[in-house]
């Protein structure tokens, strides 16, 4: 009886053990235990402090007047294409710590079949990087439109021709 205690004891501390590695990418699949989620839903405690550098291109689109303001736009992700992901980083005129609300999207200021993207707020760049999805199909002259909610309620809306394919 002791033997098969001994045992059974063995065989089970060889199951907990083999259980604890890490699996080899081929036996684990592809976003396992993942969580993807997109930027704008990370929360702000849980972004990391870059180096002041966006880990991804953008191409400037430049500057736009909104309400006296000088705002600076660049897009990444490459160009806007219906349903395509397009990535719009806004950097204002002031620093606020996050505490401005920044929307964009892509299309017609109306919005219809537009999704909205909720800026956030990058810390280490000081500007707000927002996703929004461009609508299929895509409006003709369709821009990206930015609105922005000041800390004390008031809203501005600007626009931007994109880069398109």
């Amino acid at each position: 009886m002791k033997h098969t205690m001994d045992y059974l004891a063995a065989v089970g501390l060889a199951a907990v053990l083999s259980g604890c590695g890490e699996s080899s990418p081929a036996e684990k699949p592809e976003g396992a235990g993942e969580t993807q989620m997109s930027p704008a839903e990370v929360p702000p405690e849980k972004q990391e402090e870059g180096d002041g550098e966006h880990e991804h291109e953008e191409e400037s689109l430049g500057t736009i007047k909104m309400d006296g303001m000088d705002v600076k736009l660049a897009q990444g992700h490459g160009e806007v294409a219906p349903g395509k992901e397009g990535h719009l980083v806004v950097k204002l005129p002031y620093s606020d710590s996050g505490s401005t609300i920044v929307r964009a999207w892509i299309g017609t200021e109306d919005r219809t079949g537009s999704l909205v993207g909720k800026g956030t707020y990058a810390a280490s760049h000081d500007d707000y990087d927002i996703h929004a999805t461009a609508p299929t199909p895509l409006p003709e002259n369709s821009m990206w439109w930015i609105e922005i909610e000041k800390p004390d309620g008031t809203k501005i809306v600007g626009s931007k021709k994109p880069l398109m394919e």
